[in-house]
């Protein structure tokens, strides 16, 4: 019985595990690894000072097709990769901001901005998250 129960403890603890590097696969976007810090002090990003204002940067370097970034409140910002989740990277995959949804203009499709999924389920694939960390009041770093 003591065996058992060691066993069923250790089954539990593997199971209850996850990494960060398998939460999202997408065939479409290349993984690319990099990192960002983004000072809202900036008149570039001066748009997140106030929440519920997204802004796309395109830099070269976030993202592999840039990337999308909204303050929801002081402690909660989201961040979404800029190229459409269901088309390779071209010219028209980058989305565009259409109110609080991005668009692709290949398609069509829109994507929520607050959990990155198809407006009327559209899609096969959602929006690809990228993890935000605040720094400060007004400085954060987005990554994968």
């Amino acid at each position: 019985m003591k065996k058992l129960l060691v066993l069923f403890s250790i089954i539990m603890l593997i199971l209850s595990c996850s990494s960060d590097n398998i939460r999202y696969k997408n065939p479409y976007i290349p993984d690319y690894g990099f990192s960002t810090t983004i000072d809202a002090n900036l008149p570039l990003y001066s748009s997140l000072l106030s929440a519920i204002n997204p802004i796309i940067i395109y830099d070269g370097t976030s993202g592999a097709n840039g990337i999308i970034v909204m303050k929801i409140s002081d402690t909660d910002y989201r961040a979404w990769e800029a190229n459409c989740p269901n088309q390779y990277l071209s010219a028209c995959s980058r989305m565009v901001i259409n109110g609080l949804n991005a668009k692709c203009p290949c398609d069509d499709f829109e994507y929520s901005l607050f959990n990155g999924v198809g407006i009327d389920g559209k899609g096969e694939y959602t929006m690809k998250p990228y993890r935000v960390d605040i720094l400060s009041k007004n400085i954060i770093r987005v990554s994968n």
